[in-house]
């Protein structure tokens, strides 16, 4: 797969593999994360992986764009691009009333009925791809076609952390109390944000993620569990 490369400021390169979203190009992406971490190229300082691209920020004391799209040149050469194999994390999350407010609307959108949305939602194919917008904010792909819904035209205010959230084929769990256009479907009790320096996170970029349903006397439960922690 073609790669372009654009210069951001005097300190980055972006490596860009698609327009669109598709898991050909993330794979890309993963595949050139790791080549890049064991070739460790003179200067590089981060890499973040995204939806099709990848973004390389270096010490522009050490190294420049010109010389930097030359390394990476080189680790694309043979690069074999393949599934991620990270690990599956379990998600709690409760569809009843309180809440999914926008349940009832995914299920009108799309034929179904709300139960068979649920069990869409359920049996998903979930991958973290990235993270970006807000700490924690990991998007997942995965969403099945049967329940996948455009964002609204209007966001909503307020929408409570710990939320699952659906767009077009993308999933995410709320950390924060933020504003949202994505459609709220349930909500988790499991913490994203794990509160570890070391690993602020609970999920990897590659990680699976496999939905549990539960009730709402389980998530209060769960909940209160977590805040005694």
């Amino acid at each position: 797969m073609d790669a372009q490369f654009k210069a951001i400021a005097d300190h980055a390169l972006l490596v860009t593999f698609a327009d669109e979203i598709s898991e050909a190009a993330h794979a890309h992406v993963l595949a050139l994360d790791g080549r890049l971490a064991d070739a460790a190229l003179p200067g590089v300082i981060e890499t973040v992986p995204a939806l099709v691209n990848l973004l390389i920020s270096f010490d522009p004391m050490a190294t420049d764009h010109t010389a930097l799209e030359a390394g990476v040149r080189d680790c694309l050469k043979g690069l074999e691009a393949q599934s991620a194999s990270g690990i599956e994390r379990k998600v709690h999350v409760c569809y009843e009333a309180p809440f999914a407010p926008d349940l009832g609307a995914v299920a009108q959108a799309t034929g179904l009925t709300e139960e068979a949305v649920i069990n869409a939602h359920l049996t998903g194919n979930f991958q973290v791809l990235m993270y970006g917008f807000a700490p924690g904010y990991a998007y997942l792909s995965g969403v099945p076609k049967a329940i996948q819904v455009p964002r609204k035209l209007q966001p909503l205010r307020d929408v409570a952390a710990g939320s699952v959230i659906i767009a077009g084929p993308q999933c995410l769990v709320t950390t924060l109390v933020m504003p949202t256009g994505w459609s709220i479907i349930g909500r988790s009790p499991t913490s994203v944000l794990t509160g570890d320096p070391d690993r602020p996170f609970l999920f990897d970029v590659g990680d699976r993620v496999v939905f549990e349903r539960i009730d709402q006397a389980r998530f209060e439960a769960l909940s209160k569990e977590a805040r005694d922690v």
